[in-house]
């Protein structure tokens, strides 16, 4: 763990790394607390409504991590910023997971909270109260080149585009990693926040990003095509490769401008949705990693997805 960006320990991700070569995946993004709210049917405005609370760890990149791990990643490490009020405890999640993970201590911003309401009665949607805290005060101060030692792949979460601070972390670690020739994937994480950014900017700022993983709704923002076969295919001019997921329909892979794979979704009896584009992404990721071709890949990221759907949180299970 680190404070405002100091090392307290030398058990960071390039601790005992070797340089070039890697096999690890590096996920850089949010670290957050999840309060996951489960109730039934709409919410009662002014008054009660019914409903079963639990408080877990989350964040899209932090979910990632450890789903990468449950898939058989070996080696995953994590950078993020969290608050001390929860700093510990995180680190301690994370390291049951099996993540290695460098947490940033901000000295001023609480650790990110996220309320999810997840309506049982709806195919557990879920929606989204988000107060990103500490988690999108990343900054190019918390980036060295040492954190890609032995890295093979680079993850971004798309939610370090959405502040200016973690937007110049960003535009570090691209360069840093296509300096040393390693691949870079993106999630551009939340539709809501996309549409606020801005698509040319958010085009702009994931240059460098060799595999593009957006839901069929950002996908479908990102191209402004209803369509999201026709929004894949487009985006895949801009990205050597998009992986686009579609929930119950499955995934989409593109490259050179056409959709190459339909991938079907594994059944799977929802009881919080909260997390599955995290878990598929984990899954994408370390069977990419492990020598998959993205079709298969996108396989393994729809059964992570399925088994995600079935937990309430969304980290997998220990």
């Amino acid at each position: 763990m680190t404070t405002g960006g100091v090392p307290e320990t030398g058990a960071g991700p390039g601790a005992g790394a070797g340089a070039g070569g890697g096999v690890g995946l590096l996920v850089v993004g949010d670290v957050v607390t999840d309060v996951v709210a489960r109730h039934r049917g709409p919410l009662a405005a002014g008054t009660d409504t019914v409903a079963s609370i639990r408080t877990v760890p989350g964040g899209a990149g932090a979910n990632v991590a450890c789903w990468a791990v449950r898939q058989g990643c070996p080696e995953v490490r994590l950078l993020g910023r969290v608050g001390l009020d929860a700093a510990a405890w995180h680190e301690r999640e994370l390291i049951a997971a099996g993540v290695r993970p460098r947490l940033v201590v901000d000295p001023r911003a609480p650790t990110g909270t996220v309320i999810c309401l997840v309506d049982a009665a709806s195919a557990a949607e879920r929606t989204f109260l988000t107060d990103s805290g500490a988690s999108l005060r990343l900054d190019p101060g918390d980036w060295s080149e040492g954190l890609l030692d032995g890295v093979a792949r680079l993850h971004l979460s798309g939610y370090l585009l959405f502040s200016a601070p973690s937007r110049a972390l960003v535009s570090a670690a691209v360069a840093s990693a296509r300096a040393r020739g390693v691949p870079v994937s993106l999630d551009p994480a939340s539709a809501g926040f996309l549409g606020a950014l801005g698509v040319d900017r958010f085009l702009a700022l994931a240059q460098g990003v060799d595999v593009l993983l957006p839901s069929r709704d950002e996908a479908c923002l990102l191209t402004g095509l209803p369509d999201p076969a026709d929004a894949a295919a487009k985006l895949s001019r801009h990205f050597p490769l998009v992986v686009a997921k579609q929930g119950e329909a499955g995934a989409l892979v593109a490259g050179s401008g056409a959709v190459r794979a339909r991938v079907p979704a594994v059944p799977a009896a929802a009881r919080d949705t909260t997390g599955a584009g995290d878990a598929f992404t984990g899954g994408f990721l370390a069977a990419l990693l492990g020598g998959a071709t993205p079709e298969e890949a996108a396989a393994a990221g729809c059964r992570a997805g399925a088994l995600a759907v079935t937990r309430v949180g969304g980290r997998p299970p220990g």
